[in-house]
C-alpha cells in the first residue's frame, strides 16, 4: 500500500476553517475538490512511482476526465487503487479527491 506524498496546510491550534466540499457543475464540465488543507501531486501515471509534473494548491478543484485503477493509495478519503486522469498523462491519488462516493464516478481510462 502506498502514501502519496502531499503537503498539509498549517493551521493555528483549535483554529476552524471553512471547508467548500461542493462538487462544481458548470457548462465547461464537472469539478471535483481536492482535500481541504492538502498540496496534491499529480503524477504521469497512476502510482507515486510515476514522475511528478505540478503539484495542486490549496483549494484546488479538478475535472476528472476518466479513471485508471493503480497503486492503492490511502489518503483522507480512505484507502484506494483509483487514480483520477485530470489532463492529458496526468493523474491524481482518488484518495485525495472528494467525489462524494466511493469507487467509480468517471469512465475507466483506456
Amino acid at each position: 500500500m502506498g502514501v502519496e506524498e502531499h503537503t498539509q496546510e498549517p493551521t493555528a491550534a483549535g483554529e476552524t476553517a471553512s471547508v467548500d466540499l461542493t462538487v462544481e457543475t458548470t457548462a465547461s464540465g464537472t469539478r471535483y475538490p481536492i482535500a481541504p488543507g492538502y498540496r496534491v501531486n499529480v503524477r504521469t501515471g497512476p502510482g507515486t512511482s510515476y514522475r511528478i509534473v505540478r503539484t495542486l494548491p490549496y483549494g484546488q478543484k479538478i475535472p476528472i476526465y476518466c479513471q485508471k485503477p493503480g497503486e492503492r493509495v490511502t489518503g483522507p478519503y480512505g484507502t484506494s487503487n483509483l487514480w483520477d486522469n485530470i489532463a492529458n498523462g496526468q493523474f491524481v491519488a482518488d484518495a485525495y479527491v472528494y467525489t462524494g462516493r466511493d469507487g467509480y464516478i468517471a469512465p475507466r481510462c483506456d
